[in-house]
């Protein structure tokens, strides 16, 4: 890495949280993209200084927009699945529970199709109903979980989320804590 970053981000996805940089030579449109500290898209000469710049992480389009200040300053926003990081991250924050079990496992549960990530990798789990709602089984390495979802009897809320890891109650994290 040459180290001349003129943007950083983080950002939350269901197997991790994504460190993405950007180098832009203003001079010669020279772009660079680093994700996770892994070099996935470099253009030298670009005549065209300002426009954005799609790239993927894993199955997730991305794309730098390069905007001009003034003169030969620019702007650098980051769009997630065709909206501002900032944007993205709100909306997911609805859509996904998130949790770490101290600095060993992390598990998010995409309410919305009920996929289980353990670790960065998609899970295989067993639903089942019990009384008052449902608990979907897997393992998270040797260890048994599950997570229960129950009504909150609030339409608002929706239902309500909680991981069950080695007989314990885990508390959920919020998304901002990835940003």
């Amino acid at each position: 890495m040459s180290g001349d970053f003129v943007a950083i981000w983080q950002v939350p996805l269901s197997d991790g949280l994504h460190d993405i940089k950007f180098e832009h030579g203003t001079a010669t449109g020279k772009r660079v993209i680093w994700v996770d500290g892994k070099e996935i898209l470099r253009t030298d000469w670009m005549f065209k200084l300002v426009g954005d710049q799609p790239f993927k992480i894993g199955e997730t389009p991305c794309a730098v927009r390069i905007e001009p200040i003034s003169g030969f300053s620019y702007q650098y926003s980051l769009y997630v699945d065709g909206r501002p990081l900032e944007e993205f991250t709100q909306k997911r924050a609805t859509r996904v529970c998130t949790w770490n079990i101290g600095d060993t496992h992390r598990i998010v549960l995409e309410k919305d199709t009920l996929d289980i990530w353990v670790d960065g990798a998609k899970v295989e789990a067993t639903g089942e109903f019990v009384d008052g709602g449902t608990e979907t089984h897997f393992q998270v390495g040797n260890t048994s979980a599950y997570i229960k979802a129950v009504s909150s009897c609030n339409k608002k809320e929706g239902l309500i989320y909680t991981l069950i890891y080695n007989e314990q109650i885990i508390p959920q994290e919020t998304e901002e804590m990835f940003e």
